[in-house]
């Protein structure tokens, strides 16, 4: 598909005009609470400098952005934009704002707060992770206004989804944070002990309380855009709660006692047990949710995770590690058989943009100690691998202690390895302490995490895959690339972006996974199977496979007539 068909294309999708279901006659009531649970509260309200899934999902709860992603559909569609134009070369998008927009506090919502909230974001003092998002071949996107509901956004070079860009860009409030932005103190703003009616934003809910590390209550948007088919006003709820429950386990016991309305993420064996027909329970089958173990590959460390390093470095010692993981048993046992083993960072859930020939080799410790051999290392008699130095190689790998299923992986990862010598540790971390670590201190040897995309397009994923970028997991925020292989996906990444073709692109990232599969910056592990449940009496129950997997349409859940309970 050339630029000009896309632009063709590309301009009636930001025409049509997006319609919510319009509940069942006499089954709906307005009002009442939703309560949900995430494994940690959120970090902040500040949508330029949150990084962690838990404050992601509040936020959306609380902001909308000009274009959406539709999470069932994986389809753009108007938000606050009401349509959007490109330009014949597909270097300008005109949008057009809907006429009335107000800020939760009621203040007008106007081209002047887009352009404001680009020059935020884009600021490179700030950091802030969409910046990676609006940089178009090398250079930042331009935002200008035209008039108080048009905006013209140019682009260095066409890029092949414009609209998508916009999906998670939160609108911020000029009037608000102009002030402070100044004064060089807006990443500070909205923190948890801010006052609820300070923290302004334009979606659904707005927060009402907040107690600290226990939970967040939302309450509705008077002011929010968005209308059903009726054209009544949305949301239906009156409150949504967020609960901070850090365990799994102690979400379902809450969520099957009745105390959380939606349980979304539950484990294989959870699931299972469900009674028949007591809940409105989905298996949506493979998602977008990657799983990987990596290494701490990042400069400057010392002492000696530095001396690790030189282990952690090697490729033929992380092909090793990658050999001697059996994938198929974390599938068998962690996941009950719900999930699929996984090469690579694409799941079958995403076939459009899978590499196929990315080999899948089953597990051979034969051939991982083959790896090892020539990478130097040998065994002592007590079967102990050691390096060139005679040093035994060991290392700790931390995981999050609110995700019980990736510490079974690690666990059965600390068996695997030790068939070949290594002597594995495992650290549960609180989720907190877990991402300064990961993201803040770099203070560990290697880490199981995961990632589930919020698009099923690659670009949102260019902070991961660029050496630069933030969540380069291994090694992070690179002045330039470490390796020439990164260097090579810098490239591919970039050049697909505005390559003219779906298939130049799918070219390109096809690539680029061989590249992470040639040289296993991350061991990819396995995916999960997205397993939803809720009560049977909550309306638009509509789960997916993109995240947030049951709150994406919160604006149209409403209980009916009958008792939630």
């Amino acid at each position: 598909m050339r630029i000009g068909a896309f632009c063709v294309l590309l301009c009636l999708a930001g025409l049509a005009e997006q319609r919510t279901p319009v509940p069942a006659a006499g089954s709906a009531r307005r009002g009442g609470q939703l309560v949900v649970a995430e494994r940690s509260a959120p970090r902040s309200f500040n949508p330029v400098v949150i990084t962690d899934n838990p404050s992601k999902t509040v936020l959306e709860r609380i902001n909308s952005d000009l274009i959406h992603i539709n999470r069932k559909t994986f389809k753009t569609e108007a938000a606050l934009a009401k349509s959007w134009t490109a330009s014949q070369d597909g270097r300008e998008y005109t949008i057009k704002l809907r006429p009335g927009l107000k800020f939760s506090d009621g203040h007008a919502l106007t081209a002047d707060d887009v352009v404001f909230t680009f020059q935020v974001y884009l600021d490179e003092k700030l950091g802030a992770p969409q910046r990676d998002l609006l940089i178009v071949a090398g250079k930042p996107i331009g935002v200008r206004k035209v008039d108080d509901l048009t905006i013209v956004v140019s682009l260095a070079e066409p890029y092949a989804v414009a609209d998508r860009m916009f999906d998670g860009i939160a609108i911020l409030p000029r009037h608000v944070l102009a002030e402070p932005y100044a004064a060089g103190t807006l990443s500070k703003q909205w923190s948890l002990s801010a006052a609820p009616a300070s923290i302004v934003g334009t979606g659904p809910f707005r927060v009402s309380q907040v107690v600290p590390g226990e939970r967040v209550v939302l309450e509705r948007n008077p002011h929010y855009w968005k209308r059903d088919g009726r054209g009544e006003a949305l949301p239906y709820l009156d409150q949504l709660v967020f609960l901070a429950v850090p365990s799994t386990d102690t979400q379902w016991l809450r969520f099957t006692s009745g105390e959380l309305d939606i349980m979304s993420g539950a484990t294989a064996e959870q699931f299972a047990s469900l009674p028949p027909g007591r809940y409105a329970a989905a298996d949506l089958g493979p998602g977008l949710e990657y799983n990987f173990l990596f290494f701490n590959q990042s400069d400057g460390q010392t002492g000696p995770l530095a001396a690790r390093q030189a282990w952690f470095r090697q490729e033929n010692f992380r092909h090793a590690i990658s050999a001697a993981i059996d994938r198929e048993a974390i599938v068998k046992l962690v996941y009950r058989g719900r999930g699929e083993p996984l090469w690579g960072p694409v799941t079958s859930g995403n076939a459009a943009w899978r590499n196929g020939s990315i080999p899948r080799l089953p597990r051979s410790v034969e051939r991982a100690r083959q790896l090892l051999r020539d990478a130097g290392f040998t065994w002592r008699q007590d079967g102990a691998l050691v390096d060139r130095t005679e040093t035994p190689v060991e290392f700790n790998i931390i995981v999050s202690s609110s995700r019980p299923e990736r510490n079974q992986m690690a666990t059965l990862i600390q068996n695997d390895l030790a068939s070949i010598g290594i002597r594995v540790t495992v650290s549960q971390l609180e989720f907190g302490a877990f991402v300064a670590r990961v993201t803040r201190t770099r203070d560990f040897d290697a880490c199981i995490n995961g990632i589930a995309n919020v698009d099923a397009d690659p670009n949102p994923e260019v902070n991961v895959w660029l050496s630069s970028g933030t969540l380069h997991l291994w090694n992070p925020g690179q002045a330039k690339p470490a390796t020439p292989w990164e260097a090579e996906i810098d490239r591919l990444m970039r050049g697909q972006m505005t390559a003219p073709t779906v298939a130049d692109r799918k070219r390109m990232f096809d690539k680029v996974q061989a590249l992470l599969a040639e040289h296993e910056p991350m061991i990819f592990l396995a995916s999960p199977h997205i397993l939803v449940a809720a009560k049977p009496t909550l309306g638009n129950f509509q789960p997916a496979v993109l995240p947030h997997y049951a709150l994406w349409n919160v604006d149209e859940l409403y209980w009916r007539a009958a008792s939630r309970d």
